[in-house]
Formats: C-alpha cells, sequence, structure tokens
C-alpha cells in the first residue's frame, strides 16, 4: 500500500516534467533545421558548437522540472510563482521560433531579455516558497544569460540573415 501523500507528489513530478518537456518540444519544432541555419551564421568565437545545446537544454529542463514540482508541492499560496514559471516557459519556447523558425533576430534579442527577466522573477518568488527550487534554477538563469549575448552578438553579425 502506497502512502496517501505519495500519489498526488508523484503526479505532480510526472505533471511538472511533462510541461518542461512539452516546452522543449514545441521548442523543438521550431528547431528542426536548427543545426543547418546554426552553421551557416557567423558566430563569435565564444559560441559553443550546436551539439552542446541538447544536453545542456536536457539537464536544464530536468531542473526547471523538479523546481517547479518543489514549489508545488510545498505548503501556502504558489499560484503567482507557478503562473510566472508558466510564463517563463511560455517565453522559452517561443525565443526557438523567433530565432530559428521565422529568423527574427532583433525579436528574439528582445526576447531572450524578456525571459531572462521572467527567469529572475520566477526565482524570486520560488525563493519565498521553497529555496531549493530557485537555486535549482540558477543554471538556468546563467545559461539563458549567456543566450542573451550570443543571441544579441549572433543577431548583429548576421543582418542578411537574421
Amino acid at each position: 500500500m502506497t502512502h496517501p501523500k505519495l500519489a498526488p507528489q508523484l503526479i505532480a513530478l510526472l505533471a511538472s516534467l511533462a510541461a518542461v518537456s512539452l516546452t522543449g518540444a514545441i521548442g523543438a519544432l521550431a528547431s528542426i533545421d536548427a543545426a543547418t541555419f546554426y552553421a551557416q551564421l557567423n558566430k563569435p568565437s565564444w559560441a559553443p558548437p550546436a551539439g552542446v545545446f541538447g544536453p545542456v537544454w536536457s539537464v536544464l529542463y530536468l531542473l526547471m522540472g523538479l523546481a517547479a514540482w518543489l514549489v508545488w508541492c510545498s505548503p501556502g499560496p504558489k499560484r503567482w510563482a507557478l503562473a510566472l514559471f508558466g510564463a517563463q516557459l511560455f517565453a522559452n519556447a517561443l525565443w526557438s521560433w523567433l530565432f530559428f523558425a521565422w529568423h527574427r533576430g532583433a525579436a528574439a534579442a528582445v526576447e531572450v531579455l524578456v525571459l531572462l527577466v521572467l527567469i529572475a522573477a520566477t526565482m524570486a518568488a520560488f525563493w519565498r516558497i521553497r529555496r531549493l527550487a530557485a537555486l535549482l534554477l540558477l543554471p538556468y538563469l546563467v545559461w539563458v544569460a549567456f543566450a542573451s549575448a550570443l543571441t544579441w552578438s549572433i543577431w548583429r553579425r548576421n543582418p542578411g540573415l537574421l
């Protein structure tokens, strides 16, 4: 027999991981030709090779899912924190469409900054509920800060493509 609180927590974990996986899948749909497009771009010397992005995002999505689950299972009000989490998931998926599918470099450069602000706001909201959840988002914040600089640099170097 299972513990009565275990089933809802497991369902919440699966739902949280499903939400971030769906975000990744939506972004992946926009990125079907990303490797080819990325190879064509004039990139700064500090740009990672295309093969780095998949593994990094896999780890980040796992951490994001765990963070949201920790908040979901915490006592007290959490609607605002989870709404912010949902907003940043939307912004996360949108960036791939702006950059890879629609080749809108300026919009992607602005949107990734919006994403960065949403992640920071989500972390602040998570911190008030469960500090570990906020800390699990720290690698995501750092990566998106790096991605912000990379997006800006690539956009400025590729006026004909972006």
